[in-house]
């Protein structure tokens, strides 16, 4: 007999099938949520992006595709969740909203915006036995690709049956904070309909497109604005900061912020939190209310005073954000559409904060009445005035009053906002009231721009700033709270006692003064200046670890540090200092020794790479710059770095980006790095000559992508061993690489799905070796388009050991199940190798194998950098350092009696997948050569690099959690190939990539 928990679950299962029969006959939805069309005639034709639009996109082609312009938004959801209704209202939603599935290509030099036609959203579910917060910090932090697409991605998490974590994560070009509350509103409307098999109720969509068109159009109406800002800020300087040793400038808006590792280009950030009473916030509420001002402005006049204090700076500039929705029309409206907006205030003169608050409110009024100015029309308008001349951008310091969170409130649950902090900072420095039932002040700042010290002081002085000015407005600034920033040295000032001297005291008397200084910065190894002439200097360095300082950094702590006439022209790293057979610095083998002295026909002396520089610099700058003349001083800016490297690299054929030309600067530097890469590209000409040119495939041709990798080198190597015709994919900068006789070279990209068809013409088996591993989206639509033209033959796919996630037991079977949570690329792995082995057997294709490799260790260039990477790297760069080894305390017994590492030989890598080419294993199997304990790796990395480090061990949770892996993986379908031959033992390989054998 049934029970009445039985009848209930009877009960709410045929109330499920109902809904979903509802859902069924109201299927034209979502159809029916999307927006109606914009009938002008004015829309025709491609739309261009908006001007804040512009900015996110110049940043991701400068390579700044981090976590910076991540928008997580998360919500605890407690109670029932339909996950079929979530994943329904997200589709209508993106199909409501134009923006949200929309790509950015280009035009020539113009980007414009590709709106697709609507698709299903992903919802994927992970099960996870906590708060899965670093699950959704990996989520918050994975990158996007703006020219594939998309925009938006969903992610559950489930705590339990009723208890879940939804999380959207959107790029910052598609939507700003006024967005999320109308997106949430919209997606619980569209939720409710889904979930009860009804229509929903939405009005029309305002569309992004339009409102970047009308911005557009409006620009010619612009000029009375943009004068009034030339004006308003002639003169302006950024505000100095108390820089970090190294430290540089690093904001948005900031041309000259890089690092030299691609991975760490945003600007790492600290947040500091202080709370504040109540009666403070209504304190300051009054005060305003007094002086007609509202609390947002006087948080801003707070933030004057503060920086005031913190910097002894009268003339200030602090950026406060903006927005150009107006009017009913723009109600609803989904997109990027703040602007920022320069205040600039005189605090001289001692005035009581109630005087500054006037000064405050009048200027910012101003500002107001000109908000529809774009801030970035502003600063090309500036040209080399919106910076300093470190590079520092006008605006790095900004305001504002937030209040409490978005929340995702679906019907017939609870909502509680979770707090997704991806740990970058968008500017320098930036003051924050938050206006809730528990206020607090906060103040974030980059960790190039403050130290933790400087940073808590200035918070605990803000704090303290607002109690006092809530209670007596009228205290005079010098009367307020807050001391001087400490600082070796403020941007702008004369640094004390380092000038003209700089580097070791014992450092030799003959060394140029830069050198001496260079090799003083706690990231430099080795240095060296080569001296032309009179003209100014040419600087290289060698770091202690990949993810140092980058060029622009040195170069600036140099500047700060010296007399103008011993500043280099340009810092440039290299991976070694050339030396003579005595050990000295080699100094005519440097990048650019070859230069000789300009004459009175200097140009005609000039080399053709020298000659292309100034020319493009010429084509876009306008008129002939001198040859140590600064990109940016000559009115340079972001896009036009991009278009000048685009132009260097059709003309020249050789590699350049956009944030080389913002490192190097200058001419002279520019020609220097080119001349490089063609000695590069001309040593490795013999072997590309010999390399066939892509026609009809021979018969039996392995497609080989990522020829140019470590692991695609070994296989290369490998693969003509056997006698298998080879076709490797290449970077067409870096297809003279390429080595391997007779291999024949195709130039391509993973980003470049019709190369990817190309290569694949006509092959007898494919080895997918190349990936991006920072962005999964391009690694998935490489690997359809992968399978979408294999017609033949074998597949095998070089997958890795990420894909089984954190099992439960710590020996993992070959093949077994993968468990949460999983990485973003180790989910992209994941779903690469279902998409090739539901497609393998079909449609004449052959066999598949997904070989799930762990770390590859190799004689290669670009095996070497993995030693230095995660968890390995942190374990190398202390003991570089000599700095104590501090690993997790494995337990006694139990699942935690071993951490370590796997990892494979790329020799026996590539035997391995050379195997599977001719007999596929149908199936998922680990390439795994072994497994090394962090305590072995640790005394032979202290060994080989002489640091002396000391091995210590902690509880897990205070060692670096990278060193928490504890999985051993079973490799047994190739262990024939996969056997260790001489020389490939783990010490030996870790000697030869430390430099050592």
């Amino acid at each position: 007999m049934a029970t009445g928990t039985d009848r209930e679950r009877v009960s709410a299962t045929r109330q499920e099938e109902l809904l979903r029969l509802a859902r069924a006959r109201s299927r034209g939805a979502a159809e029916r949520a999307r927006p109606a069309p914009e009938a002008a005639a004015a829309d025709a034709g491609p739309a261009p992006l908006s001007y804040a639009q512009r900015r996110m996109w110049l940043m991701d082609r400068l390579g700044q595709d981090s976590a910076q312009y991540s928008v997580p938004f998360a919500t605890r959801v407690r109670g029932p969740l339909d996950i079929d209704a979530l994943g329904g209202a997200l589709s209508a939603l993106v199909a409501r909203h134009e923006v949200l599935r929309t790509r950015y290509r280009r035009q020539g030099d113009e980007p414009w915006q590709d709106i697709t036609d609507p698709a299903p959203v992903p919802v994927p579910v992970v099960d996870v036995a906590d708060d899965g917060r670093e699950l959704l910090l990996a989520e918050a932090r994975r990158p996007f690709d703006l020219a594939a697409g998309p925009v938006l991605r969903a992610l559950v998490l489930r705590h339990g049956p009723r208890d879940h974590t939804v999380m959207l994560t959107l790029h910052h070009i598609a939507v700003d904070g006024e967005s999320l509350d109308t997106l949430a509103t919209e997606l619980a409307a569209l939720y409710a309909a889904a979930r009860d098999g009804v229509a929903p109720s939405l009005p029309p969509a305002p569309q992004y497109a339009a409102f970047a068109r009308r911005e557009q159009a409006a620009g010619a109406r612009l000029a009375a604005g943009l004068d009034h800002w030339t004006a308003r800020l002639a003169g302006a300087r950024p505000v100095p900061l108390p820089r970090p040793a190294g430290g540089t400038p690093g904001a948005e808006g900031s041309e000259a912020r890089t690092t030299a590792d691609p991975a760490r280009r945003e600007q790492r950030g600290r947040t500091h939190v202080a709370p504040l009473s109540s009666g403070v916030l209504e304190g300051l509420r009054a005060v305003g209310q007094r002086n007609r001002a509202t609390l947002f402005t006087v948080g801003l006049a707070a933030a004057f005073a503060a920086l005031h204090r913190a910097t002894g700076e009268e003339d200030l500039v602090i950026g406060c954000a903006s927005t150009h929705r107006e009017g009913a029309a723009m109600r609803g409206l989904v997109g990027l559409c703040v602007n920022t907006l320069p205040i600039r205030v005189d605090v001289s003169g001692d005035p009581g904060f109630d005087v500054l608050l006037g000064r405050v409110r009048d200027a910012s009024l101003e500002a107001q009445d000109r908000r529809d100015v774009p801030f970035d029309l502003i600063v090309e308008r500036l040209g080399a005035a919106a910076r300093g001349r470190d590079g520092a951008p006008l605006v790095g310091v900004t305001a504002d009053v937030v209040r409490e969170a978005t929340a995702l409130r679906l019907p017939g649950t609870e909502a509680e906002p979770v707090e997704v902090e991806p740990g970058s900072a968008k500017f320098d420095l930036s003051f924050l009231i938050e206006d809730t039932d528990s206020p607090k002040c906060l103040l974030q700042h980059g960790v190039n721009a403050l130290d933790e010290a400087s940073g808590a002081q200035l918070l605990t002085s803000f704090a303290q700033l607002l109690e006092a000015v809530a209670d007596r407005p009228g205290t005079a600034l010098s009367r307020l709270p807050g001391d001087r920033l400490p600082g070796d040295r403020l941007p702008g000032t004369q640094s004390r006692g380092t000038r003209l001297t700089g580097g070791h005291a014992d450092a030799p008397t003959d060394q140029h003064p830069a050198e001496r200084c260079l090799a003083g910065h706690p990231d430099v190894a080795e240095a060296a200046v080569l001296g032309l002439g009179g003209r100014p200097p040419l600087a290289y360095a060698v770091l202690r670890a990949i993810g140092g300082a980058s060029p622009v950094q040195l170069r600036a702590y140099v500047r700060a540090r010296l007399d103008a006439p011993s500043v280099p022209a340009a810092v440039m790293l290299l991976d070694a200092l050339p030396r003579t057979a005595d050990g000295g610095v080699d100094r005519a083998r440097l990048p650019g020794a070859s230069a000789e002295p300009p004459r009175n026909t200097a140009e005609t002396e000039q080399g053709p790479r020298a000659r292309a520089v100034l020319d493009a610099f010429a084509d876009l700058l306008g008129g002939r710059p001198h040859e140590d003349d600064d990109f940016f001083m000559l009115g340079g800016h972001s896009l036009l770095a991009v278009q000048l490297a685009e132009r260097l690299r059709g003309r020249l054929k050789l590699p350049m980006t956009g944030l080389d030309v913002m490192e190097r600067r200058t001419p002279r530097a520019l020609a220097a790095l080119l001349d490089g890469r063609e000695a590069e590209r001309r040593a490795a000409a013999p072997a590309a000559a010999a390399a066939p040119r892509r026609g009809r495939a021979r018969e039996g041709t392995v497609l080989v992508t990522g020829g140019t990798g470590g692991v695609g080198a070994f296989v290369l190597r490998e693969l003509a061993a056997r006698g298998r015709p080879v076709r490797a994919l290449a970077r067409p900068e870096s297809a003279h690489q390429v080595t391997g006789d007779g291999v024949e070279v195709v130039e391509g990209d993973l980003s470049d799905l019709d190369s990817l068809r190309a290569a694949a013409e006509g092959v007898a088996g494919v080895i997918h070796a190349a990936c991006t591993f920072t962005r999964p989206e391009v690694d998935i639509a490489a690997m359809r388009t992968l399978v979408d033209s294999w017609r033949a033959g074998t597949f095998v796919f070089v997958s890795s050991v990420d894909a089984y996630g954190q099992p439960t037991a710590a020996e993992v079977a070959e093949g077994g199940p993968s468990e949460g949570p999983l990485s973003a690329y180790g989910q992209a792995k994941l779903d690469c190798e279902r998409m090739l082995l539901r497609a393998a057997g079909t449609e004449g294709r052959g066999g598949a194998s997904a070989v799930r490799s762990p770390i590859v260790w190799g004689a290669h260039p670009r095996l070497r950098d993995q030693l230095r990477w995660g968890a390995t790297g942190t374990l190398y760069q202390a003991a570089l350092a000599g700095e104590p080894l501090v690993l997790p305390e494995p337990s006694p017994s139990g699942e935690h009696s071993w951490y370590g590492a796997p990892w494979v030989h790329a020799a026996a890598l590539a035997r391995a997948l050379a195997v599977c080419v001719d007999e596929p294993v149908l199936g998922v199997a680990n390439a795994v050569g072994g497994h090394v304990g962090w305590p072995e790796l640790a005394a032979e990395l202290a060994r080989l690099l002489g640091g002396g480090s000391e091995i210590r061990y902690a509880p897990p949770a205070a060692a670096d959690k990278d060193l928490h892996h504890r999985w051993r993986y079973r490799a047994d379908r190739l262990a024939a190939p996969l056997r260790e031959l001489p020389g490939e033992d783990w010490r030996t390989v870790l000697a030869s990539m430390a430099g050592q054998g």
